[in-house]
């Protein structure tokens, strides 16, 4: 019994164990990822796998994204990457000393070739990064107790980082978050306002700035500076700012793309300025073509301690590291390469430049053209009448409503002309920007894209070539909206909608009957005439696109009209946009009330039936109806009796009697139909000639036309001419009886006269017939 026992309990507890397991095994596996199920998975299906994230499925549609022109440059750059985990696995020492080399024979290097001798650098993938550090030296300069007391030292005199108002959007937010700051202690330096340019920084008012600031208690701790903007390449007057910051003690940061031109043989005085600054902060990356380098911040100070606090300097091999990309990458380039790549994108910008200047039509934002290898451009266009461009006005809040609505317009065409760009000149790298005084312009910056992209000359002079083929269509759009907004405010049942992101035309709404003006919700009855009408015209293949969408700033529908390329017949466009909506509504609003009109008749239709009936029982009496009776009088006397029916008439909507039917033999409609609506003029097309075109010549021209026509076939009819018809008129009275003839009225078609006097010559009579109202 206690040895069978033992056995029972063994292959319950192994039951159980299993049941244990499974179910562990079954928990396990439920909660791992599917990729790292099992005993993982060969080299060849992970890098399918990476290749199918990069490029998408098959399925998908494939999207036109800019790809980088990655050469023999960018393979070293990412070969460090790959370089810089084998060296890490390396000993301690060897480490040391193969890290030491790199980053210093790379700030070597950066600071010969950009003009800024004894610096140090620091490298950092965020751009940003860089200046927040130089920030934390700043802090750490200027408060000498701030490692002890810490926040207390700011709280009893508050740091002041003074920004352009032209900086790249987010730095001072950003500088805040890092440093953990209140944004009080970020100033924003406003722009000049009347002499200079407009993006750059008033030196004056920052000055002013800065003695509020003093004189309210507070520590003027750093200023950044410009050496071309984000928005347009405008270079900050870098000399005297450096003078008032010596004068205050201020530290001076500089940033910006022109501080590549520092590589260059000949710079501008603005930017050599740049390198007497206390730090700046280089991009290599992207002016060289570089994939995944690291940004370089160079900067001059003498106390390593507080660098390494700061956190510019570190012991760890790891950081140090960062510079091994760039440190390959600029032995492969070369000085010669280097320069060679900074010059390409300098000389690819005062070549558009250059072009530009001879398009007319087309403003060119950077005044400074000498030292900034960015271009910015829009189009504009005057109007007679209208008010003066509005990238003229220093203020756009004094500008008065025409200049505004015509900035709205001019903002619209650019953000087109900007999208059209990008999409026919890919290598072109362009970029629409908003700016916050001149509006929507488009940027060509080759320094930023030019040597990823492998932009060429050849491209600029594609650029330039699709700007002047887009012109015509630009211009013949801005001048079209002014006269379609009038025709549509003068059109009944019409609505203009002014829609500032629309760059074609115009934008119009069709009001139905039943339409709420007041309301802004989505109204079906509306959508579907539009749609309707969206169909009808697109059938008419003209060269106008039209689209439907909601209305702006609401949710109603409404037809939005593309680009013109031609002039376009603008009153008859909205005139066939009135008349084919109108008639949608009139087909639609007769097929919903056909169900009960046709109901309705149907009941009027039993009701007077019966009636009829009777009334013919009345006529007949009561012994026709009996069956075997009604029989026999009818063979004696028979009854006369006339088909008495009703037809409904879906035109006119009533009933009407069939007797006509029966009568004639015709069946025919007493109620003439309704006429189709149509326009109040009807244009003779040419043939070939597409809807919504101007003809070539007026109206006179068309009228000319048709008499020369009609001239032709009366010589094709009486190709002797009016000498051979020639008529003898040997009597007064007969003469007398011609004018007489002549003064009759319309009436009647011809009127024939006979007279033996009246003769052709060599015919013996004549039967003179003359059409009234023609020439004799």
């Amino acid at each position: 019994m206690g040895k069978n026992l033992k056995e029972a309990m063994k292959m319950l507890e192994d039951t159980q164990r299993r049941t244990e397991e499974e179910n562990g095994k079954k928990l396990v596996s439920g909660d791992i990822p599917g990729p790292l199920q099992g005993s993982g998975q060969d080299m060849v299906s992970i890098l399918q796998l990476v290749q199918n994230l990069m490029h998408g499925d098959e399925d998908e549609e494939p999207q036109s994204t800019r790809i980088q022109n990655i050469g023999e440059q960018g393979h070293i750059a990412l070969l460090g990457h790959s370089l810089g985990a084998y060296i890490s696995t390396l000993d301690k020492e060897k480490l040391r000393k193969l890290t030491t080399r790199i980053l210093s024979d790379t700030t070597l290097w950066l600071c010969r070739i950009f003009r800024y001798e004894n610096g140090c650098a620091y490298f950092h993938d965020e751009e940003r990064e860089g200046l927040a550090k130089i920030c934390r030296l700043a802090i750490h300069s200027r408060y000498e107790d701030f490692v002890v007391n810490g926040f207390n030292v700011l709280y009893n005199k508050k740091p002041v980082i003074y920004l352009s108002a032209a900086a790249r959007p987010g730095l001072g937010q950003y500088l805040c978050n890092q440093l953990g700051l209140p944004f009080p202690c970020l100033c924003r330096v406003p722009c000049n306002t009347m002499f200079g340019s407009q993006h750059q920084m008033d030196i004056a008012f920052l000055e002013k700035l800065i003695k509020g600031d003093i004189e309210e208690g507070k520590l003027p701790l750093l200023l950044v500076a410009n050496a071309g903007t984000a928005a347009v390449g405008h270079t900050d007057k870098i000399g005297r700012l450096k003078e008032l910051c010596e004068k205050y003690d201020i530290w001076l940061h500089v940033e910006g793309v022109n501080l590549a031109t520092l590589a260059l043989g000949y710079v501008s005085s603005s930017v050599l300025a740049a390198t007497k600054c206390d730090s700046m902060t280089l991009t290599p990356g992207p002016w060289l073509g570089l994939p995944a380098v690291p940004a370089v911040t160079l900067y001059k100070h003498d106390d390593p301690a507080l660098t390494l606090i700061a956190g510019l300097t570190s012991n760890k091999p790891a950081d140090k590291l960062r510079a091994l990309p760039l440190w390959l990458a600029l032995q492969y380039l070369g000085l010669d390469g280097i320069v060679e790549r900074i010059k390409h994108a300098c000389l690819l910008s005062q070549r558009l430049q250059e072009s530009l200047k001879k398009v007319n039509h087309i403003k060119i934002l950077v005044e400074d053209e000498l030292s900034s290898p960015v271009v910015v451009f829009r189009f504009f266009q005057e109007l007679p009448g209208s008010a003066s461009d509005p990238s003229l006005k220093a203020v756009p809040s004094m500008a008065p409503p025409a200049v505004s609505q015509e900035r709205n317009s001019c903002d619209a065409l650019n953000r087109w002309l900007g999208e059209q760009l990008k999409q026919l000149v890919p290598a072109g790298g362009l970029t629409v920007m908003d700016l916050e005084v001149e509006g929507m312009c488009v940027r060509f910056s080759p320094l930023m894209t030019a040597a990823v992209l492998g932009t060429r000359g050849e491209d600029v002079d594609k650029l330039v070539a699709c700007i002047e083929s887009k012109l015509p269509v630009l211009t013949c759009t801005l001048q079209l909206r002014e006269e379609f907004k009038q025709e549509v405010t003068a059109t009944a049942g019409l609505l203009y909608v002014d829609d500032p992101n629309w760059p074609g035309i115009g934008v119009v709404r069709y009001e139905h009957a039943t339409d709420n003006k007041n309301s802004l919700k989505l109204d079906p009855e509306g959508e579907k005439i539009h749609a309707g009408l969206l169909k009808k015209l697109n059938e008419l293949e003209s060269d106008l696109t039209f689209k439907m969408g909601p209305e702006y700033k609401s949710m109603k529908s409404c037809i939005y009209i593309g680009m013109a390329s031609d002039e376009v017949d603008i009153s008859e466009l909205v005139e066939t946009i009135a008349v084919t909506a109108r008639e949608i509504e009139e087909n639609s609003r007769l097929l919903e009330n056909m169900t009960e009109v046709v109901r309705k008749g149907i009941q009027e239709a039993q009701v007077q039936l019966q009636k009829a009936n009777e009334e013919r029982l009345l006529e007949e009496g009561v012994l026709r109806q009996i069956p075997v009776v009604g029989s026999v009088l009818n063979w004696f006397s028979p009854v006369q009796a006339s088909q008495k029916g009703r037809t409904f008439n879906l035109t006119a909507g009533s009933l009407e009697s069939t007797e006509h039917t029966y009568v004639y033999k015709v069946q025919g409609s007493g109620v003439t139909p309704p006429p189709t609506p149509s326009g109040a003029r009807t244009k003779l097309r040419l043939p070939g000639q597409k809807p919504f075109k101007k003809s070539l010549r007026g109206s006179d021209a068309m009228s000319e036309t048709s008499s020369v026509s009609h001239t032709e076939d009366l010589e094709k009819e009486h190709p002797g001419g009016p000498e051979q018809d020639a008529l003898e008129v040997n009597d007064p009275k007969a003469s007398q009886e011609v004018k007489q003839i002549g003064a009759l009225q319309n009436g009647a078609q011809h009127q024939e006269v006979e007279n033996p006097q009246i003769r052709k010559p060599g015919s013996r009579d004549l039967r003179f017939i003359y059409p009234v109202n023609s020439h004799l």
